[in-house]
């Protein structure tokens, strides 16, 4: 197994810490144990509940929150926990056994978006925690079974994977109300049979889609972010993008993000961008933003 690290990552609530992982753990998905009982499909999570102070195990793709009881404080036990964690899953050992039984309950809808070329096929099956974007099956053949598997079809030019969706972008020899029907089709059956979605994380795409702790970034760093996550994100989520926060720079205030999905080429993108985004960030953040360019993803 690849060296695996564990990096601790606190959240907005002082009981859950987030121990997040440079490997996946877990195909898809995602399980909340409240006791040991409940996690009896999953070794990792039993063992972290021998911890006197673990009240809740929460495991996803790429990282594993625990809430704690407020007998103890995390920077007493938070080294103890990384470390027990990292030794578990380094020694190869299973972290949840996972089951693919319920395969009726697996639905995917496909849903036009503001780009004429991509079409956005949710479900109600958790597919990754990490967004990740692949542009040609090369870079999907290394990490992405699932992204793989849809470059097969000879229309498809680009894949983006979200936490309950997938955004398809085609090339223009074909119509999406000719093919939109066969893909969605080929996604639910994959679903279905329980086959792997992600197998790691895109190396080139890490710093891009992977959130970036809160102590590595400056204030008015993390302002953006949060100003994105909760204004921004989920109305272009509903739409099949995504827009990552890249950098800012405090000398020319500017602000730098990466469009991905059916935001990436879309010719409305670049109106959302300076009458949305742009016009947002000066409101909240009075001063500080001169400026939104926007990179393809």
């Amino acid at each position: 197994m690849d060296s695996i690290k564990i990096n601790i990552q606190e959240t907005n609530n002082e009981t859950i810490i987030k121990f997040v992982s440079n490997t996946i753990l877990i195909n898809g998905g995602s399980y909340e144990f409240n006791n040991i009982d409940e996690a009896k499909n999953s070794p990792l999570a039993q063992q972290l509940f021998y911890l006197p102070f673990v009240k809740k195990v929460f495991i996803t793709a790429n990282f594993i929150a625990v809430q704690k009881f407020d007998i103890v404080q995390w920077s007493d036990v938070e080294e103890e926990v990384k470390e027990q964690i990292q030794n578990y899953i380094q020694q190869g050992n299973p972290i949840v056994k996972e089951e693919t039984t319920k395969k009726d309950a697996t639905e995917v809808y496909a849903e036009v978006t503001p780009n004429p070329a991509v079409m956005k096929f949710g479900t109600n099956k958790a597919l990754t925690q990490t967004d990740v974007e692949f542009k040609n099956i090369d870079e999907a053949s290394k990490s992405s079974p699932l992204a793989q598997a849809l470059f097969n079809f000879p229309f498809v030019n680009e894949v983006f994977i979200s936490e309950n969706y997938i955004s398809i972008t085609k090339y223009d020899m074909v119509e999406w109300n000719e093919v939109y029907q066969e893909v969605r089709t080929f996604i639910r059956g994959y679903l279905q049979e329980g086959k792997k979605i992600i197998s790691e994380l895109p190396k080139q795409q890490t710093k891009q889609n992977v959130a970036v702790p809160k102590e590595n970034l400056s204030d008015t760093e993390a302002k953006i972010v949060d100003i994105l996550d909760e204004y921004i994100k989920p109305a272009v989520a509903s739409d099949g993008g995504n827009i990552a926060f890249q950098s800012y720079d405090e000398n020319s205030k500017r602000v730098s993000v990466i469009l991905q999905g059916a935001c990436s080429g879309c010719p409305s993108s670049t109106v959302t961008l300076k009458n949305g985004i742009e016009t947002m960030l000066k409101e909240m953040l009075p001063n500080q933003i001169n400026e939104v360019i926007a990179i393809n993803g």
